[in-house]
């Protein structure tokens, strides 16, 4: 991987990683937005909001991590998925598909094996 190409994934896949850990301090330490909490209790994570926190941050400090960093984007892409989910059955704007198209994009340049096969493996 070129000097250019591995800057390029580390910027990409900081943004997610900004976004969680931002999420999850305001989740745990209560300064989400109005509007974000309303809509979280209206899809039923009223009671968990400081679980998904804990959560964020947990998923957060795997995708940082490198030796951690593969399980970390697959946990990061569930999380985003599921986001996507609740904006679109709630009627949000759909935001989280940024993050996670950023996340894929930034995963891709650091690490293509995870998205190839190998070809020794194929050739076996």
């Amino acid at each position: 991987m070129n000097k250019t190409t591995r800057i390029i994934s580390i910027m990409l896949m900081a943004i997610p990683s900004i976004v969680l850990i931002m999420g999850g301090v305001m989740k745990i330490i209560g300064a989400e937005p109005e509007s974000v909490m309303q809509f979280l209790t209206k899809m039923g994570f009223g009671n968990y909001i400081t679980a998904l926190g804990v959560t964020e941050l947990i998923i957060a400090g795997l995708f940082i991590y490198p030796k951690t960093n593969k399980i970390g984007f697959l946990l990061a892409s569930c999380y985003f998925a599921g986001a996507l989910c609740l904006d679109i059955a709630g009627g949000q704007v759909i935001a989280s598909i940024i993050f996670l198209v950023i996340l894929w994009i930034g995963m891709f340049l650091k690490h293509k094996e995870m998205f190839f096969t190998s070809s020794a493996s194929d050739s076996k």
